[in-house]
C-alpha cells in the first residue's frame, strides 16, 4: 500500500509539471521586434492588414484548440491513475514529446532544407525571415532551424540599429540556412507554387532561394532554456 501511495504521489508530482509545460506552450507569443522601420507597418496596404489579422485569429484559434486538447489528455491521466498503473508510461513519452517541441532536444526527421542568400540586387531582412516561418508553419513544419538557432513559439527576431539580424539574442547571417522537418512533399510545394509562393515571390525582388528536400534533417536543440518563474498550477 505504502509503495502505491508512492507512486501516485510521483504521478501527480509529474503531472504537475506537464501542466506547466503545456500552459507555457499555448501562452508564449512569437515576438516580432523591429527597431529600424517602424513606417513599414504604418505604410501597409489594407489588404495586407485584413491578411496580418487573418493569420493571427488562425494562430489564436489553433492555440485555443490546442489547449482544450491538452486539458482534455490532463483529464484522461488523472483517469488512468485511479483505475491502473499505466500513467506513468503515457506520461514519460507525452514529457519526452514535450520537450521536443519545447526545444530541449536534439531532433531529426524529414523534412527540406532552405538557402536564403543576399544578392546585390535584394538584401535580406527582418520581415522576409518572418513571413517564411509563418509559411512553413501554415505548410505544417514541425520544427525550424535558422542558421542552427531553433524557431520556438517563444522566439523573437529583431534587427537593431546596426543591420544585424538576431534571434532570439543570437546573431545570425546569410546565408540563412534555414532547416524544416516535416511533409517534405508539402512543404516543397506550398513554398513553390508559381508566382504566389515564397520561393517565386522572392526570386522576383533579388533574393537568391534554393530548396532541397532531406530524408533525415537534423535540428539541434534550443540553446536558450527558459525556466519558468511565475506559472503555478492552481490546486483543486
Amino acid at each position: 500500500m505504502k509503495k502505491e501511495s508512492r507512486n501516485k504521489i510521483i504521478i501527480n508530482i509529474i503531472i504537475s509539471g506537464m501542466c506547466i509545460i503545456f500552459f507555457a506552450v499555448m501562452f508564449m507569443q512569437f515576438k516580432t521586434i523591429e527597431e529600424t522601420d517602424i513606417t513599414a507597418i504604418e505604410n501597409m496596404r489594407e489588404t495586407e492588414l485584413r491578411t496580418a489579422i487573418a493569420e493571427w485569429k488562425g494562430k489564436y484559434e489553433e492555440a485555443q484548440k490546442q489547449l482544450e486538447e491538452n486539458q482534455k489528455s490532463i483529464k484522461e491521466y488523472l483517469k488512468i491513475i485511479n483505475d491502473n498503473g499505466e500513467a506513468s508510461e503515457l506520461i514519460e513519452k507525452d514529457l519526452e514529446e514535450s520537450n521536443m517541441k519545447l526545444g530541449k532536444t536534439d531532433i531529426y526527421g524529414e523534412g527540406i532544407v532552405l538557402t536564403l542568400s543576399d544578392t546585390e540586387e535584394y538584401i535580406i531582412d527582418t520581415f522576409d525571415l518572418i513571413d517564411l516561418i509563418n509559411e512553413l508553419r501554415y505548410a505544417g513544419a514541425e520544427a525550424i532551424s535558422i542558421n542552427d538557432v531553433r524557431i520556438l513559439s517563444s522566439s523573437y527576431i529583431s534587427q537593431p540599429k546596426d543591420g544585424l539580424t538576431m534571434i532570439s539574442g543570437q546573431r545570425v547571417t546569410s546565408p540563412f540556412v534555414v532547416k524544416v522537418i516535416g511533409n517534405q512533399t508539402y512543404l516543397s510545394s506550398s513554398l513553390s507554387l508559381k508566382d504566389s509562393g515564397y520561393i517565386d515571390r522572392n526570386r522576383a525582388r533579388g533574393m537568391e532561394i534554393d530548396l532541397q528536400t532531406k530524408n533525415n534533417v537534423q535540428i539541434v536543440k534550443s540553446s536558450n532554456d527558459r525556466e519558468t518563474k511565475y506559472m503555478k498550477v492552481e490546486e483543486k
